[in-house]
């Protein structure tokens, strides 16, 4: 099996949030086989760092010369190097190998304030090891310690790239996820070459569990470079990655925690878990007779990935379910952005109350909203006639509006949210729930009342 090696050389969180753990997963997660030189050993969990040991220069060479002479190594990156001896063993190793591709993270400060450095060996940092880098990837406060300026603005962080440049690697990446300011609202990272500027934007996610991010993000900006993409594709890449790391990051311990390194994985397992659960309730409509909670303009049944942005994350559909006789049919198996309509209910559910995935549009009638008062459901609904003009407007943004209109009043989300209508709009009745079966369940259990009746 074809696999590229990639070396970290940094410290062991105790944890498993950064260090010499972060890397390894990251490395695996992206295809790559990695190894690891370990420069410390550390005491740490999400609070913060309760102690650290020194590994022996010497050993730290004798790790090196073991990996590299046996196995080999297509790509490094280095981490936690915590004092002078350490920086020199590491950075002659680098030299007698030839290591060129190279990304050096300055870890200085963990996340909780504790130094990763001493003072002494910032200038061995300097001097020996960022020389050596194909890129040197600082986050704000590492760089405003190798520049020498203040950092609170995109054209300060093009200048201390170019500061940093001249300390000697071939290329700076200033990761910008601690610059807020009202100017910069999405997180942003600048690379610098010596000529050219290349900016690169992520949405920016509102949480406190960001530990081992900058390990993440150079581990896997080193596994790209292993693979022969180039420094701009690793970059992209890395950046796409480490941002839904971030997005899946796990809350456990009392401090910061770690970012969810399997993210693409089980963003995968989650498709395939949302299709298997939209075919199951999909199956549970067509065995009963559903044709009568069809309206004209026919059905769908939505079910979104944790945590969905887009159209593209809401599973559903395609040509929507139809009505044949009193039966329901579909003449397609779900999909993703099958349906703009559905995911557009569920997307704006979702940013109330992300247990809340699916959603179904179904016939409206007096009679039926009598049900499912009759059942115990908790209805709410919204007036077309109060829908902005520039909403009208806008095809699809009815939905959307509606639905957000009725979820801003509220601290819960309800059971059924229901219009009714207005010229050229069909009056309409959405079922919300958790997943596509709690939808179904409540959807049958109207039919089975509209058939009593």
């Amino acid at each position: 099996m074809k696999t590229k090696r990639v070396l970290t050389i940094a410290g062991s969180d105790s944890g498993g949030g950064a260090g010499i753990q972060a890397d390894l997963k990251t490395i695996t997660v992206l295809g790559g086989f990695g190894m690891s030189v370990i420069t410390a050993l550390t005491a740490q969990n999400t609070l913060g760092v309760q102690g650290t040991y020194d590994v022996p220069p010497e050993f730290v060479k004798q790790q090196f010369d073991s990996v590299a002479t046996d196995i080999g190594i297509d790509a490094a990156k280095t981490g936690m190097l915590a004092n002078s001896g350490i920086i020199k063993a590491v950075a002659d190793r680098i030299r007698e190998y030839g290591i060129e591709k190279l990304v050096v993270d300055p870890v200085m400060v963990a996340k909780g304030g504790t130094p990763l450095i001493r003072v002494e060996a910032r200038e061995y940092l300097i001097r020996e090891l960022i020389p050596l880098a194909l890129v040197v990837t600082p986050n704000i406060p590492e760089a405003e310690v190798l520049s020498g300026i203040k950092i609170t603005t995109l054209d300060a962080m093009k200048k201390a790239a170019q500061i940093i440049y001249d300390l000697g690697p071939r290329n700076v990446l200033v990761k910008g996820g601690h610059l807020i300011n009202a100017d910069i609202q999405q997180a942003v990272d600048i690379l610098y070459n010596g000529v050219n500027y290349f900016e690169f934007y992520s949405e920016r996610i509102d949480t406190k569990d960001t530990h081992g991010t900058g390990c993440t993000y150079s581990a896997a900006i080193a596994t790209g470079l292993a693979w022969g993409k180039s420094l701009f594709e690793a970059v992209e890449e890395g950046k796409k990655y480490i941002t839904e790391a971030i997005r899946f990051s796990y809350r456990i311990g009392g401090g910061h925690g770690p970012a969810g390194h399997f993210a693409p994985i089980l963003r995968e397992i989650e498709h395939c878990r949302c299709l298997n659960a939209l075919k199951k309730a999909l199956q549970r409509l067509k065995a009963e007779k559903c044709g009568c909670i069809i309206p004209e303009v026919q059905s769908n049944l939505g079910y979104a990935l944790p945590f969905a942005k887009g159209i593209e994350e809401v599973a559903a559909v395609p040509g929507r379910i139809i009505r044949i006789g009193e039966e329901a049919a579909t003449i397609c198996e779900p999909a993703f952005g099958a349906s703009s309509h559905i995911a557009k209910i569920i997307l704006t559910v979702l940013r109330y109350d992300s247990d809340y995935r699916a959603a179904m549009n179904i016939r409206f009638s007096e009679d039926i909203i009598k049900m499912c008062r009759s059942l115990g459901y908790d209805i709410d609904c919204f007036s077309r006639a109060d829908e902005p003009a520039d909403v009208k407007e806008r095809e699809g943004s009815s939905l959307e509006w509606g639905t957000g209109n009725v979820l801003a009043k509220r601290e819960n989300i309800p059971d059924i949210i229901f219009d009714r209508g207005d010229v050229g709009k069909e009056s309409m009745i959405r079922v919300l729930g958790k997943n596509p079966q709690d939808v179904v369940d409540k959807v049958l259990s109207l039919v089975r009342k509209l058939r009593v009746v």
